[in-house]
């Protein structure tokens, strides 16, 4: 080969070689698409793509309930109601309602904020918790959000069959600048949902936040028609539950007839803010419905006042 087919060849090669490197730069310089993730992506990549689709999906998704297969598991109806569970559920809320909104409310501090828990884990506060979310958004005049702040175990998402999202930690961890996205719309129009998010080993220290303490603020005074539902953990043996007390201006307790003991009772109210007004839930009540004279369940509600 002489030295002009040596210089050609080069020359070729060259050109080649920078073909290429402008078709590299045009191919990384495509948007990146939902459909883009292929086998050939590494799982990191293809995580870390689908992590961001869904946090710039988070202030316009939607939450869709499935409240056919809730009514089946006997939760509130917003078709029907004249269910049994809906009357009980009205008579409860009437209560905590009046406490949010009638003259008590002066005297409590964010008495729109009602925590549900109970003194031990297993005695029904996510199922009381999601009831009396569903019973008060079909009031025509109020708003609800539920808020599912048992970061230790959470059960709201799991409860109405739904995928965990981001939620409460993931503000609080400052992954999401802003509450609104972690706070979701749902097919029931009066209800929003913050889901617990990710568990996190600082949950207590989080909770115990300056910013935690503004964003009840501002669950409390940004909507006069909002009542703000939180689902607590037991209060027994939970640093986490303690803070909240401080926080909210009602607790509704709930405890299972034959199963909850009154020491622990007890015990659990001296955890909460005595200038709260706190309420008293009995669930899972023997009852005789007059239709069947069978056994079934019942709620009563024993108002404790504030001290």
């Amino acid at each position: 080969m002489n030295s002009i087919e040596k210089a050609l060849q080069k020359q070729s090669q060259k050109a080649s070689e920078q073909k290429k490197q402008e078709e590299l730069q045009e191919e990384l310089q495509k948007p990146l698409e939902p459909e883009q993730i292929t086998q050939q992506d590494s799982v990191e990549k293809a995580l870390k793509k689908q992590t961001m689709l869904s946090k710039g999906n988070n202030i316009t998704s939607t939450i869709q309930i499935d409240f056919a297969m809730l009514e089946k598991k006997g939760f509130v109806s917003i078709n029907s109601q004249r269910q049994l569970i809906n009357e009980e559920y009205r008579a409860i809320k009437r209560k905590l309602l009046d406490n949010a909104f009638g003259p008590l409310s002066k005297s409590l501090n964010n008495s729109n904020i009602i925590m549900v828990t109970s003194s031990r884990p297993g005695e029904g506060k996510t199922f009381t918790a999601i009831n009396l979310a569903l019973s008060i958004a079909l009031e025509k005049d109020k708003t609800v959000l539920l808020v599912d702040a048992d970061v230790l175990r959470p059960n709201v998402m799991k409860t109405l069959e739904l995928e965990s999202k981001q939620g409460l930690m993931e503000y609080l961890l400052g992954e999401n600048k802003d509450i609104s996205e972690v706070m979701y719309k749902t097919n029931l129009d009066n209800l929003r949902i913050i889901p617990a998010g990710q568990s996190h080993h600082l949950s207590t220290e989080l909770l115990a936040s300056e910013k935690m303490f503004h964003a009840v603020k501002e669950f409390a005074n940004r909507y006069p028609d909002r009542v703000v539902i939180v689902d607590t953990p037991p209060l027994l043996g939970i640093n986490e539950t303690a803070i909240l007390a401080n926080l909210a201006g009602q607790a509704l307790v709930v405890t299972e007839e034959s199963k909850t003991r009154l020491v622990d009772v007890e015990q659990a109210v001296k955890q909460l803010n005595p200038e709260m007004a706190i309420g008293f839930l009995v669930n899972k009540s023997a009852r005789v419905d007059s239709k069947d004279s069978g056994q079934g369940y019942g709620y009563g509600y024993y108002y404790g006042g504030a001290n």
